[in-house]
């Protein structure tokens, strides 16, 4: 079985992340957000993706694979089913089919984890991506709870 991890930022702040990264033995963070800015410090591309290198792990960012912008909405407002609906039809996309192989090759070679905001994966569409790969390689999917370190 080949590791992959998932983790979600909401909770936590960036050092806690980056530690719960580094002793899961992560080596390559793929960021799954359609829009990889945030409100919180820490987390916007630049900072997060240099933060990471400091640590001695990589970024990639992979903005097809994040949630269109009713996806993001519907999965605002609980409703998991619909957001399921739309990033499916959005992950059918050749540009998205193409950034997922991207993150299937990634993960083969180094452990990854696929990050987006929400801190339980149930409801996040990382945990749809995660779903995908398997299908396509024996990955053994580990999700990561920062704010539990």
């Amino acid at each position: 079985m080949i590791p992959l991890a998932t983790i979600g930022y909401e909770a936590a702040p960036q050092a806690r992340v980056i530690d719960t990264l580094k002793a899961a033995g992560v080596e390559v963070l793929i960021d799954v957000r359609a829009v990889a800015a945030s409100r919180r410090a820490g987390f916007s591309k630049g900072i997060l993706s240099a933060s990471l290198e400091d640590a001695g792990i990589e970024y990639v960012h992979l903005r097809e694979l994040g949630t269109p912008k009713e996806g993001r909405i519907a999965a605002r407002h609980g409703r998991t089913a619909q957001m399921r609906e739309i990033f499916e039809a959005h992950l059918a996309e050749p540009k998205a089919q193409l950034q997922l192989a991207q993150a299937i090759e990634i993960a083969k070679a180094r452990k990854a984890a696929l990050l987006c905001y929400e801190a339980d994966p149930k409801g996040c569409h990382r945990t749809i991506v995660a779903e995908h790969m398997r299908e396509a390689a024996p990955f053994q999917v580990e999700d990561l709870y920062p704010t539990t370190l």
